[in-house]
């Protein structure tokens, strides 16, 4: 079912997926470096009128509905029944919001920072941005595919393009990993489109009757495409090397979001398409969901890299949002989903204030600071801030989530809630031992001392960040109020359909 609540307006889906898109090409062409700013400025007109054309969605959304909202369709390939259909819910809304609001602070980010081929910079993430929120709004299975492998490209060309000294192992390590895990998926689809009589559209995936070893099989196909986007333990390993070589907008992007379209895979298609295998094969979720909280935890105490270390913090951060899914009860799904938005915002931040960093002193090894509090205060107080919302401080976005998904895990089963919660000392220790090397103490070289602190591109950018994660600390019951009554439906669906 549709509710076609926006059909008498503009169609909001397409201008949000097609304004950064166009805006990037606009960008593209009339982009010159021997005119920086003026490209620079083109990028962010690009960006906010790519937000702002997002708003509308978020204003005409009615969060009583489970409905799918603001929906266009079209034939596209007639042949194969395969269309132009776009929607969203509850749940995929926030995901196109923080979208578009990431992509407006990854062009200031970069704004004095880029040099070379700024075009083709500001372009490549514009694109991307478009490229996602087609990833969170597509209806029909063939569209999510070409936007969610689409995505790779821009991305693998900002990793190897402007990325550090290995940036084309990364590049192609991430490439290869996430291109190899996504083909299964495609005969998974294949699969489907079979077996719904020669159709596409999502929700009538959803409405099948499947077996339950076609289930398990088309369950373990798709958990090869996103296992490897969230990532998951054992197949995270490309993250670390691509966060460490990334530019710094491409690290804040592939924390907030891209690693979301693995996670919001399992939302859109593992949950509500193969619900008997996801019952079934819960334990194996939920035990690599705890390997990755803790095991990783303990691997990001002993990194001597910054932006290693909160790339590994991430992968334990997303192990508490699948295991947020699959503990099947409200609270763990929506403490998931408010972890998912929240580490957007938080992880965003930690590599802005890496970014920082680096820009002054060239080198992320922790060893190399020390005392910068004493010469960047401004600084140091919002990256005490974020530090603080990675361990889970409460009144910041990091707790709301956390905290939500563990009670979810005590009501299912009291022990892996125990084991959970004791992952949060874990978070705060990696996270606290960083800040106090680097930010704390004496002074320790003078490379340290020749700092200036943040100027007020900056200042704004880090400001804006630290806006979200109070407020989404503070009150999240905006953010809870809108996915409510879409992760009730889906989780009725998924024990209604449970053998």
């Amino acid at each position: 079912m549709a509710s076609d609540m926006a059909s008498s307006t503009l169609p909001w889906l397409t201008l949000a997926i097609f304004v950064p898109i166009v805006a990037g090409l606009i960008v593209l062409i009339l982009g010159r470096d021997d005119r920086p700013g003026f490209t620079r400025v083109l990028a962010l007109i690009g960006s906010i009128v790519g937000f702002l054309v997002t708003l509308p969605l978020y204003i005409g959304f009615n969060p009583n509905t489970a409905d799918m909202q603001f929906v266009e369709k079209r034939s596209w390939i007639e042949t194969f029944a395969v269309n132009y259909h776009v929607g969203i819910d509850g749940i995929s809304i926030w995901f196109v919001l923080l979208t578009a609001f990431i992509t407006v602070i990854v062009v200031l980010a970069g704004w004095q920072v880029i040099t070379s081929r700024v075009a083709q910079y500001m372009a490549s993430f514009l694109i991307l941005s478009g490229l996602m929120v087609g990833v969170f709004v597509a209806l029909d299975g063939m569209l999510f595919y070409v936007f969610f492998e689409a995505t790779l490209i821009p991305m693998y060309l900002i990793i190897g393009v402007w990325g550090g000294p290995n940036r084309v192992y990364a590049a192609f390590k991430f490439f290869l990993y996430t291109l190899l895990g996504s083909l299964l998926t495609l005969v998974a689809f294949i699969y489907l489109w079979h077996a719904s009589g020669g159709s596409f559209d999502i929700l009538t995936w959803h409405q099948l009757k499947l077996g339950y070893t076609p289930q398990i099989l088309i369950f373990l196909a798709l958990l090869a495409a996103f296992a490897v986007k969230v990532p998951m333990w054992p197949v995270h390993t490309w993250l670390p090397d691509a966060h460490v070589e990334a530019p710094t907008g491409g690290s804040v992007v592939l924390a907030a979001i891209m690693l979301k379209l693995g996670a919001y895979g399992f939302l859109r298609f593992s949950l509500p398409i193969a619900p008997d295998a996801s019952h079934s094969l819960s334990g194996m979720m939920i035990a690599l969901s705890l390997i990755a909280v803790i095991y990783i935890g303990l691997v990001a105490i002993v990194q001597d890299d910054m932006k290693k270390l909160v790339a590994y913090s991430s992968v334990a951060h997303m192990g508490f949002v699948t295991l947020g899914f699959f503990i099947f009860n409200t609270a763990g799904l929506e403490g998931a989903i408010v972890q998912m938005i929240s580490h957007g915002f938080v992880s965003g931040a930690m590599f802005l204030c890496i970014g920082v960093l680096y820009d002054r002193m060239h080198t992320r090894r922790i060893d190399d600071y020390g005392g910068v509090i004493n010469v960047m205060p401004r600084f140091v107080t919002f990256f005490v801030l974020f530090s603080l919302a990675n361990s889970g401080l409460p009144a910041t976005s990091g707790f709301v989530g956390e905290f939500t998904v563990i009670m979810g895990a005590v009501q299912y089963n009291f022990w892996i809630g125990l084991l959970t919660a004791l992952a949060l000392i874990l978070g705060a220790s990696y996270s606290l031992w960083m800040l106090k090397r680097v930010a704390f103490g004496d002074i320790a070289n003078d490379n340290v001392r020749a700092m200036t602190d943040l100027n007020s591109r900056e200042f704004f950018i880090m400001g804006i960040m630290a806006i979200a994660v109070l407020y989404m600390g503070i009150y999240p019951k905006p953010f809870t109020d809108v996915m409510h009554v879409s992760v009730e439906a889906l989780l009725q669906h998924v024990s209604i359909s449970k053998l």
